[in-house]
């Protein structure tokens, strides 16, 4: 045994010679082999420095006491004790181990293997590795010093100034501030939590990419997703894969094929088959593209547009070029603009514009001014249009409907072209159990209907034009009608009738238009070009309805 350090002067120089010198003698008696081709020659691990160095029978480690030092290419490492295995080029360090690279990367430890000809570094228990912003703790971390790269695999944490982030497995790069986790990741912000499965976490952006099942949570809501990314600082995302967005208590939910999203913010903008549901109103907004704004319950959607209501016994089923659902506690509005479809299975329309108030439970119907696109509904063999309609919905069924300024009715007797007809400035249809039994006509009141006997022969076509016309209507038929303040009339017997005498001003059958089931109101509303609506004096416009 050989002292390196001792109360005489003297001998202390003499000693650490014959030391140093044994040292050189077996680093070159024994040379670490060179590698294949033309691959760089591992450099020697070097001992620096150690309070006390022994040999013992049968171990061909040498054994180093005291405030040890190793140096290889450009790192110090640190420890109390140490294995130097020379031949091999490899060491095993113990209690307080230190690695040093540079001022940029510090490794801590209770110990430590390092192997000079790969440069890979084992450190195990109470491993804390730090940079200049990021601290790694962990208790088994596997650093290559060839490609700059950390990894442990018995569970571990990254933490920065913003985030701290646990797994079961991760890697971490300095060089380019990336880590990797996968197995039970746990992401913590002061604000939120993601749990996932496997993601990527950058410590200088601040960027977290999901690559596996994630779930994110705060108190505003929370978010599944399976692939995209989150910007920790600006909670900008990019969620794909069909990814959700809840409200807090699970009334609201927010799904997409992409879905832009600021968690701050609340607004979320979906591309592909866009599905935003309120369960408390119960009410569904879809479409190829939406936009949703969490703090104003807002929502658009276009392309394939379509809302339900399912509030009400009878699902009504919405579609328009643009359509807008806005909620709260209590209320929920439903606005469609351009090429509105909409189908009840008791009544279907189809207009310009509509609004659906939750509040009063009625749809607002409005057409363009040209009447290229007149409000027109249909429930059962009747069909109304005029320049607006009101339709007052209870609970299941429907209550009435107001037709202003201009309206037509027409009432299919599905015999040979027969058609009963009423037309006046104002219109009031009322239904019983989904069928009308009773219209009202203020203005210009002007029916056509057929007369029949008690064995439904058809006598003739009667005409009657007043100011005002009440009538009642039974199993399809017209069982009483009233008429007040100048009444005229006059019936034409069939064999007399002229077929222009059989039409009102302005008809046209447009049942071809009408919506057949909740899938058929994506069709157009195109039609025939005989069947064109001359313009009325009606005063509403789509403006009428505001955004």
């Amino acid at each position: 045994m050989k002292r390196l350090r001792s109360q005489s002067f003297g001998r202390s120089i003499f000693l650490s010679g014959l030391f140093l010198f044994f040292i050189a003698s077996a680093y070159s008696q024994q040379p670490v082999p060179l590698k294949s081709g033309t691959e760089k020659a591992p450099e020697i691990v070097e001992m620096r420095q150690a309070d006390l160095w022994s040999k013992r029978s049968g171990f061909s480690a040498e054994i180093l006491t005291g405030n040890v030092i190793f140096f290889h290419e450009g790192a110090f490492m640190y420890c109390d004790s140490a294995y130097l295995y020379q031949q091999e080029n490899f060491f095993e360090a113990f209690s307080n181990v230190r690695m040093e690279q540079g001022d940029t990367i510090f490794v801590y430890g209770d110990y430590l293997h390092y192997d000079g000809n790969t440069r890979l570094a084992r450190l195990r228990e109470n491993i804390r590795m730090e940079d200049r912003t990021t601290t790694l703790f962990t208790d088994s971390l596997d650093y290559d010093r060839a490609t700059n790269l950390g990894y442990y695999f018995d569970g571990g944490m990254l933490v920065d100034e913003r985030n701290e982030l646990t797994s079961f497995w991760g890697q971490y790069s300095p060089d380019t501030n990336e880590a990797l986790f996968s197995d039970s990741v746990k992401l913590v912000n002061e604000d939120y939590t993601i749990y996932a499965d496997t993601l990527k976490y950058n410590t200088e952006s601040k960027f977290v990419d999901i690559l596996g099942p994630s779930r994110i949570v705060s108190d505003s809501g929370y978010v599944h997703t399976s692939k995209g990314w989150y910007n920790t600082v600006t909670d900008d995302s990019k969620l794909l894969d069909r990814s959700e967005v809840y409200s807090n208590d699970g009334m609201k939910v927010l799904i997409g094929d992409t879905i832009l999203y600021n968690r701050q913010t609340g607004i979320g903008e979906v591309f592909g088959d866009m599905f935003l549901e309120d369960k408390a109103q119960k009410a569904i907004l879809r479409g190829n593209y939406g936009y949703y704004e969490e703090k104003t319950e807002y929502g658009m959607a276009t392309d394939m547009a379509y809302a339900i209501d399912y509030s009400q016994g009878d699902s009504l089923f919405v579609h328009g070029d643009t359509l807008i659902m806005k909620t709260d506690s209590i209320h929920r509005d439903i606005k469609a603009f351009y090429n509105v479809r909409f189908y009840r299975s008791d009544i279907q329309g189809v207009c310009d514009s509509l609004h659906y108030a939750s509040a009063d439970s009625i749809l607002y119907m409005i057409g363009k001014p040209d009447m290229i696109a007149t409000p027109i509904i249909w429930n059962e063999n009747n069909q109304v249009l005029g320049n607006r309609i009101d339709i007052f919905l209870n609970d299941s069924t429907i209550e009435k409907a107001i037709v202003r300024d201009y309206a037509l009715a027409i009432q299919d007797r599905r015999v040979e072209e027969q058609y009963n007809q009423l037309s006046g400035r104002d219109m009031t249809a009322f239904f019983r159990d989904g069928a009308v039994h009773q219209v009202l006509v203020e203005g210009d009141a002007t029916s056509l209907y057929y007369i029949e006997q008690e064995d439904s022969t058809i006598i003739g076509l009667n005409k009657m034009e007043s100011a005002y016309l009440s009538m009642d209507i039974e199993d399809e038929k017209i069982k009483k009608m009233k008429t007040w303040s100048a009444t005229t009339a006059v019936t034409t017997p069939l064999p007399l009738l002229k077929q222009e005498e059989s039409r009102l001003k302005g008809f046209v059958w447009l049942d071809y238009l009408r919506p057949t089931g909740p899938g058929d109101i994506f069709r157009r509303n195109e039609k025939r070009s005989s069947d064109a609506i001359a313009p009325s004096s009606g005063r509403f416009r789509r403006e009428d309805i505001t955004l």
